[in-house]
């Protein structure tokens, strides 16, 4: 399948309708390829990562993590870790800040449904104000809108403080997260939930490796993740002048 929302929804319906043992088994073969840099691999995995980001299956995902973990499938195992947190009551989300919002000719600020109605078909001058949105149904329906361009989606997933549910929504999208530059803002984002920055963390290429396992302000287990994955990778023999090694 070439198109990429065709292939990333039939992964999911695959993921949901097999049953969970024979996915892991699959997935613990993938990321064994995709380690040693098969081409392939790395492609079906890209396709993979935006399931995987997606809360909708947070449980399926909950089920492979603890296959990994007790069939010893150490390859699905490490696209899967996550550090170990203590279980503590969440904070509730703040009311979103009226000043982030799209607001009318009027002056007042826009309700969701307006919103969300404008991420469909803003024109530029919308942009700046609907890519400062908090809510993440604003955010999906822009990332959808054909106006969109890449420098909007990095600017988007490089912002500080980090908005976990911005970088799931752009994370979980079937095209944003094939993209090279998305990628590498999503994990060098300090805020990236690591259920998203870990398995992202095996689609970059060497360079990407190199520099986020320098990323001082990166998350000690995304930067362990890209250092594991460097040592797995096999040298490949560079050439003078020629592309460095994969």
């Amino acid at each position: 399948m070439k198109e990429l929302r065709l292939r990333v929804a039939y992964l999911r319906s695959e993921v949901l309708r097999a049953d969970p043992p024979s996915v892991a088994r699959a997935l613990d073969d993938l990321c064994r390829d995709a380690e040693q840099a098969n081409p392939l691999a790395r492609d079906v995995l890209g396709a993979v990562v935006p399931i995987l980001a997606d809360p909708a299956l947070s449980e399926r995902v909950e089920q492979l993590r603890e296959l990994a973990s007790s069939h010893a499938l150490l390859p699905l195992s490490r696209l899967l870790r996550r550090k170990a947190r203590r279980p503590e009551a969440q904070p509730a989300s703040p009311a979103p800040d009226e000043r982030l919002l799209a607001t009318s000719s009027a002056g007042r600020a826009l309700t969701l449904g307006e919103r969300r109605a404008l991420a469909r078909r803003p024109t530029r001058a919308a942009f700046e104000a609907l890519l400062r949105d908090p809510h993440p149904l604003v955010i999906r329906n822009l990332l959808d809108n054909p106006r969109l361009t890449e420098d909007d989606v990095v600017r988007l997933a490089a912002r500080r403080p980090a908005s976990a549910e911005v970088l799931t929504e752009i994370a979980k999208h079937p095209e944003w997260p094939q993209r090279a530059r998305v990628r590498m803002a999503i994990v060098q984002n300090p805020g990236a939930p690591q259920e998203i920055a870990v398995p992202m963390v095996r689609l970059l290429l060497r360079p990407e490796l190199l520099r986020l396992a320098a990323a001082a302000d990166v998350p000690a287990v995304v930067r362990a993740a890209a250092r594991e994955l460097l040592d797995r990778r096999p040298p490949v023999p560079h050439k003078p002048g020629g592309p460095l090694a994969q």
